[in-house]
This record gives structure tokens, C-alpha cells and sequence, in this order.
């Protein structure tokens, strides 16, 4: 049956809502006939893929439109055209069937898809005989999606996509297209508006900012050497494993010579061995994926699948994760489910509807960063969240991820006022939507990934962050580790004071062991301590130089020696001076300058001690693994803990926070006998007095008479039992 006037005019003009109807080969009483819009095209041959000729076309319109019946049944074809004496070939994207299937279609319905960056988004694969780009994208109340890109002079009216109406998904293969293309898709609303150009929400590539559009890409890395490291992983439980993480900012840690970033490769050749040297286990990269702004530190992400093109190829990205893990290094990634930038390119009104995010303002917008907020409870959205992670594990091989703004998703009134906010069925403030997300992710993470963890940046008191997601309790979000936000302000602000004063601040030092083991925490001294005015943290301590680096160090030591897992900003290790920028490198030349070789030999052998110590890591999070010896000796500001293996092992950390030296202080420790002093962060190879126990004390009678030097910390480990 020949359309009617009205469809083909739409046809050509890009407008028909279903060109896969019209355009391509269709079986008919008198054999194959094939439709196809051929611009500038004067003449036309249908050619099967080998390139046998299978019938002449005929021109019927004016603007390109060719038809005709060819020989054989329907198949991939591809036309050889013709005008003014030149000739070429069109692959014709409308004689290929669809890739997704209808087990894809179920899984996408009902939301449990674990697979969907191989399904959604730009895939180059082999397909119908041809070799070409698979894309596919989630607009369900688009009136039209086509896909516009370099392969096509960003012309819509070329590649229309095809509408699987169940699942709100527009797909379309493109033969000939190769890696590297940049595309966007073309989205007209079901009111007939035409939205601005949409980037891939699944692209695994993208421009480098300014410009916007996604990029095609392929599977990353296929010679992954890093086994060893992932079979470790998967057979420790990371709680009572050492963990020392270094958080990074990959624009900021070191520039090259002309003060831009780093590529993934220049990085990996410098920040691995310095990470080995340092100590740490673990790298945490704050946001790599793709984002439009620089000062948001890619806190505000569009390109949820795309490393960001700032440092690179995406397998680059996968290059530095693998040279990470063969040098034994973990490599995590901060991820940001909570909330996402509204620039016209990305998620927002995707489809020209509240697509992604809740159109009511009280639930969709957050008044913090002017950002729209993920709608948690749409079964595409957290499926869309859900694969996200997935993603980075599988594709990337990263270690884990430290979860952003976990309190903002957690509760409806996150810095809203009254009327601002919507309770929930129940009348509470709680976000059970997002509670439900976040358990989906880490039943899936740890289901799907053995070996990987994740943190939550949490700073309330919402119990049960790390219990594991997969019982009966609602609140339980099944998260590896959180944040320890209260040791961090506490200890802080304790530092922050004379020395005079503290005796009458002892408590926040010591009430945070009242909830030490109530979660599995990491102890974090984050980027969000060094900026905003905060100043650096060398800078926040309490006295004149000298005594600023002392406590400084006495700090790291109590630190290291507190149970928890830890993680320290980038230029912390050395005390960088200047409160941190991301428009600069880190101060490097300081190591020049003693006192800061001095910290950063400090924190490289506190991780050593960490490391190799048992009694220091191996109850992390158990109350077991901690004893208090020292706990209300406000007047001399001293504070003293035993840390226990569970195998026997133990070790003494003293911290004197005043600057007098405190000589033959009874020091009560739970066994008599020989006990080797590991660290001193008086040292004088770190900068300090050198004031000390000339490397061991002895203890009887349940104590040992002790030198504490000033400002600082000692660990103590025992070694023998007395003779």
C-alpha cells in the first residue's frame, strides 16, 4: 500500500513517528520492496552486503526518496549511488532488524536488568553481517528520537530510531560507524517540542569540555593483568584488613609543564609509585566521570559511564587501574547517585518530562547545589543507578565506591525548611525510596562483585548504614564502611585549641570510642577539611610553627592508631601550607623544606606500622581490639589505648597533646615485659625534639615508667614477656 502525501512528507521532513514502517526492505505480493531517502542522490542501486547488485531504484521524489522491488528476500542492503558523475555507497540503517531482544525488554520492564550498559547506550558491534554502532536510549514519552552525529552531518532526518513502545526505549543500528564519533540524539516531546540537542546518558565517551556530545567507544581493556589482586580481595574481609586510602583530585595532585592535567598514563607513572612509597592501599579518585564544570570537582556529573576526557581516552583510565592493582594498590572512585547538574545537554526533562527526577520541586530539587534529584522510586531510574555501579566495577575493575551525600537521599527535609518538603506515606521524613535504592546497590555490588566495598559519606545518625542489606531490616543500607564525620570534627576542633586549654576539652578525644564500633567507620580527613576558607590542616593546628607541625604529627599518630580505617587528602602527607584549589598542582617544592619531608616520612612509616601490624588494623571495627589505659588524665592531656589483634598481638598508643615533656610517667599496659616503641612522632628524622624511650620500656607490675615527649605520639608494641 503506497502512503498516503502526509507520511511520506514526514518521512522526508524527519517528523514520521515510525520510519522503520516505511523505509528499508519489506516483503510484498511482488517481492522485496525497498524505500530510502537518499539526499543528492540522482540514481540508485540496491546492493546486498557482498556487493551483488540486487535491483535499480527508482527516484520518486524530488528530495530523495527512491523505490523499487529488488531481487531476494529482505536483508541488510547498502546503495550504490550516483549524480553529477560521481558515485558512492549509503549503508541503509533501516534494512537491519533490532538488537534488543525480548528477554531484554522484560529485564528493562521489570527493572532487575544487571546488564544494561551492554544494552543501552553507543555499542559498536557486529551485527547482520555488518560492522557498525548499536544505540539505544530510554525516552518513553518521546514522540520521535533520532540520533544525529559526525556519520551523518548531524542531520536528523537521517537516522530516525526505532520505538520499542513497552519499554520506552529508542533503538537504531547504524552500519559503518566506528569509534570515536561524536553523536547526540534529537528528542522531540510528545507536545511536538523540539528539546535541546541530549547527550548519551549511557555514553561511555565524551568531548572535552566546552563541548558536550558523547562519543562512541569500545570495550575498554581486554588484557587485564591484575588477577592477584582481585583473587585477594575476594577472599579477606576488608574489615579486618588494612586500609589506607589516599583521596586524589586527578586535576589537581601534579600538572605537566604547561599546568594542564595529567592523561591516565603520564598519572600512573608518577602517583602509583608515589602511593607504593607512601604506603597506602588505596587510591580514592574524587568524581572521574563526566562533568561540564571544573570548580564542582566533578561533583556535578552528566556522563555517569564516561571517564572524563580531561585525563584522556576512557582506556586510559583502565591502563592506570591495572598498573594500580599489579603494584598491589586499590583504586576507588567517588560516586555521586544523589543529585545531577540541569544543564540543557543532560537528564534533565530528558524526553520533555520529569524523566529522571521528580517534578515536584519539593522532592526533585536541592536547594544546596541548584541541582535536580534522582527519582528514586521510578524502577528505570534506580536500575539506571544500579548498572552505574556495576559499571565501574566490571568495565573499570575498581575496587569500590565512596557514596556521596548519603545523608542528603536519606531524608525529605535534608536542609529544606517547613513547607519545603513532602513527608513521606507515613508522615516521616524519611526517603524510603532512596533507602530502597541504596540497598539495591549494594545487594548488587557485593552479589555481583566479590572483593568490592563501598563507603558512605553519612553524617547523621541514621542507624544501620553498615549492617548488610539483606534481611528484614528496612533500615539496614548494606553499606562496607562509613565515613566517621563526628572523629573528624571532634579531633579537629580539639587540635585547633592551646594547649592550655585542652585539659578542659579531654572529651573530644575521648567520647568518640563511646560509638567507635557502632558502625565500620573510616576515619577521613577529606578534601572538604582543606577548602572553602577551612585552610589547610597544618594550619588549623594550635601554636607557633613549630608547635603547628608538631601537633600536626602527634595528630596523624593518634589517628593511625585510633581503630577505624583511614584516608587522608592528597598534600596532607606533607603539610601543604596553601588551603587547596583545584586550579593548581599540589606545592611539591615544600619537600625541599625539612619539616615537610619530615611529615610526609611520618605518614609513610605510620602506614608501614599500619600495615604490618596486626593490632593496629586486624579489629578495625571490633570493640574487642580496643582497651583504654589512659582515658581521664585531663590535667596532663594524655590519652593512652591498647589495640588487640586477636591473635595476641598488641600494641600501646600514648598521646601527649601538650608541649611539655611528661618524664616517668606510670604508664599502665596490659602485659608485663618488653614492649618496642614502632613510632615516635617526636623523631628527629620527622622533625621533632628526638625526645623518647631510647626504642623500648619495660614493664612490670602491670606498668611501665615512660618519657612522653611533647606534642607528640608513641605506639608501643610488645614484643616478649618479661624474663
Amino acid at each position: 500500500m503506497k502512503p498516503d502525501p502526509t507520511a511520506i512528507a514526514a518521512l522526508l521532513d524527519g517528523s514520521h513517528g515510525d520510519p522503520f514502517s516505511l523505509l528499508g526492505p519489506h516483503e510484498g505480493p511482488g517481492g522485496t520492496f525497498v524505500r530510502a531517502v537518499l539526499p543528492g542522490a540522482q540514481v540508485a542501486v540496491a546492493c546486498a552486503l557482498d556487493g551483488t547488485e540486487l535491483g535499480e531504484l527508482e527516484r520518486v521524489d524530488d528530495r530523495g526518496l527512491f523505490e523499487g522491488v529488488i531481487a531476494g528476500a529482505p536483508q541488510p542492503l547498502r546503495y550504490r549511488v550516483g549524480a553529477l558523475g560521481a558515485h558512492w555507497f549509503v549503508e541503509d540503517a533501516f534494512s537491519y532488524g533490532p538488537v534488543l531482544g525480548p528477554l531484554d525488554d522484560y529485564l528493562i520492564n521489570e527493572g532487575h536488568h544487571l546488564r544494561l550498559f551492554d544494552k543501552l547506550g553507543a555499542h559498536c558491534i557486529h551485527h547482520e553481517g555488518s560492522d557498525g554502532v548499536h544505540f539505544a536510549v530510554w525516552a518513553p514519552n518521546a514522540a520521535l528520537v533520532s540520533v544525529v552525529g559526525d556519520f551523518n552531518d548531524w542531520d536528523h532526518r537521517r537516522h530516525p530510531m526505532r520505538r520499542r513502545a513497552d519499554i520506552g526505549v529508542w533503538e537504531i543500528f547504524v552500519p559503518g560507524v566506528g569509534t570515536e564519533a561524536a553523536y547526540k540524539y534529537r528528542i522531540v516531546g510528545a507536545d511536538g517540542t523540539v528539546l535541546p540537542l541530549k547527550a548519551d546518558p549511557w555514553g561511555q565517551a565524551g568531548e572535552l569540555r566546552p563541548s558536550t556530545a558523547s562519543l562512541t567507544a569500545h570495550p575498554v581493556k581486554q588484557d587485564w593483568g591484575d588477577e592477584g589482586h582481585r583473587d585477594y580481595w575476594a577472599k579477606v574481609d576488608p574489615r579486618r584488613a588494612p586500609i589506607s586510602i589516599y583521596e586524589v583530585h586527578a586535576g589537581s595532585w601534579m600538572r605537566d609543564d604547561k599546568d594542564w592535567f595529567l592523561d591516565w598514563d603520564a598519572m600512573a607513572e608518577k602517583l602509583i609509585p608515589y602511593v607504593v612509597e607512601m604506603g597506602f592501599t588505596h587510591i580514592e579518585f574524587l568524581p572521574i566521570a563526566e562533568h561540564p564544570y571544573d570548580p564542582s570537582w566533578g561533583y556535578q556529573t552528566l556522563g555517569l559511564f564516561a571517564p572524563s576526557a580531561r585525563f584522556g581516552p576512557p582506556e586510559g583510565f583502565a591502563r592506570f587501574v591495572d598498573g594500580a592493582h599489579r603494584a598491589g594498590i586499590g583504586v576507588l572512585v567517588d560516586w555521586v547517585p544523589a543529585h545531577f547538574p540541569t544543564d540543557a545537554h543532560g537528564l534533565a526533562r530528558f524526553d520533555g518530562t520529569a524523566l529522571y527526577e521528580h517534578d515536584d520541586p519539593r522532592l526533585g530539587f536541592h536547594p544546596d547545589w541548584n541541582t535536580a534529584i534522582y527519582n528514586f522510586g521510578r524502577r528505570e531510574v534506580s536500575s539506571f543507578l544500579v548498572n552505574n555501579a556495576l559499571f565501574w566495577a566490571e568495565r573499570y575493575h575498581v575496587d569500590g565506591l565512596r557514596v556521596d551525600a548519603v545523608a542528603s537521599m536519606l531524608y525529605r527535609d535534608y536542609s529544606r525548611k517547613a513547607g519545603e518538603w513532602i513527608p513521606n506515606e507515613a508522615g516521616g521524613r524519611e526517603n524510603w525510596e532512596a533507602v530502597d535504592f541504596l540497598r539495591a546497590v549494594n545487594r548488587a555490588v557485593y552479589g555481583q562483585i566479590p572483593g568490592f566495598f563501598t563507603v558512605a559519606e553519612e553524617s547523621t545518625a541514621w542507624p544501620g548504614v553498615t549492617l548488610p542489606a539483606v534481611d528484614d531490616n528496612r533500615n539496614a543500607l548494606g553499606f562496607g564502611f562509613k565515613w566517621n564525620m563526628g572523629f573528624m570534627h571532634d579531633t579537629l576542633r580539639y587540635m585547633a585549641r592551646d594547649p592550655i586549654h585542652r585539659r578542659h576539652h579531654h572529651n573530644d578525644i575521648t567520647f568518640g570510642l563511646m560509638y567507635a564500633f557502632a558502625e565500620n567507620f573510616v576515619l577521613a580527613i577529606s578534601h572538604d577539611e582543606v577548602v572553602h576558607g577551612k585552610g589547610s590542616l597544618v594550619n588549623k593546628m594550635a601554636g607557633d610553627e613549630w608547635q603547628k607541625f608538631a601537633n600536626l604529627r602527634a595528630y596523624y599518630g593518634l589517628m593511625w592508631g585510633y581503630p577505624g580505617k583511614k584516608l587522608l587528602f592528597m598534600g596532607q602527607e606533607f603539610a601543604q601550607l596553601r588551603e587547596w584549589s583545584e586550579e593548581r598542582s599540589l606545592d611539591w617544592d615544600l619537600l625541599n623544606q625539612p619539616e615537610h619531608e619530615g611529615m610526609r616520612s611520618l605518614v609513610r612509616d605510620l602506614n608501614r606500622a599500619y600495615r604490618e601490624t596486626p593490632a593496629l588494623h586486624a579489629r578495625d571495627c571490633e570493640g574487642e581490639g580496643f582497651q583504654w589505659l589512659v582515658v581521664d588524665d585531663a590535667l596532663a592531656s594524655v590519652f593512652a589505648w591498647a589495640r588487640h589483634s586477636g591473635d595476641g598481638a598488641c600494641v600501646a598508643v600514648i598521646s601527649n597533646m601538650t608541649p611539655q615533656v611528661h618524664g616517668s610517667y606510670r604508664l599502665p599496659l596490659p602485659r608485663d615485659g618488653v614492649w618496642r616503641e614502632i613510632i615516635n612522632t617526636d623523631a628527629a628524622c620527622y622533625g621533632g625534639t628526638g625526645a623518647g624511650n631510647m626504642g623500648q620500656v619495660v614493664a612490670q607490675d602491670g606498668a611501665a615508667l615512660v618519657t612522653l615527649p611533647p606534642l607528640a605520639t608513641i605506639m608501643l608494641e610488645w614484643i616478649e614477656a618479661a624474663a
